[in-house]
């Protein structure tokens, strides 16, 4: 297999409380707390369209998570099976894309404030794409 490489742009980064990687929560629901998205200036145009109230889609690098990892064992519980991370939320795994569905509470400039973000403080934001209802929408 012939490897192919993509360039990824880093177009902001979180600012957040979490600063340990074993004491953050495994998902939103599980304390996450309320952090920012701290957007380069170029990226100011970008945000236009974006409200309080939105849901989006954060997708990130999560650039202290391990590469060289094929399985796990699920919520690092050594009791369980071990299972493919394709199969699993870790953020172990050969290109660490997180995924995390935020609200938006507020918006200053290039800075958008979100809660229940599970990242640790710095991680880099590669997109936001927001979550669409049922229906096509013009945006």
């Amino acid at each position: 297999m012939t490897a192919v490489c993509f360039e990824v742009k880093v177009i902001g980064r979180v600012d957040s409380p979490l600063t340990d990687l074993a004491s953050a929560p495994c998902q939103a629901d599980e304390g996450a707390p309320a952090a920012w998205l701290v957007f380069e200036p170029e990226m100011q145009e970008g945000l236009s369209g974006l409200r309080t109230g939105d849901e989006i889609i954060v997708i990130t690098w999560l650039d202290r998570a391990r590469r060289d990892v094929l399985s796990v064992h699920p919520r690092g519980d050594t009791s369980r099976a071990l299972e493919g991370v394709f199969g699993t939320r870790s953020p172990h795994r050969p290109n660490p894309i997180g995924l995390h569905r935020v609200e938006i509470t507020a918006i200053d400039g290039r800075r958008v404030r979100v809660h229940n973000l599970e990242v640790l403080d710095g991680t880099p934001i590669i997109d936001v794409k927001p979550i669409l209802s049922g229906h096509i929408s013009q945006r």
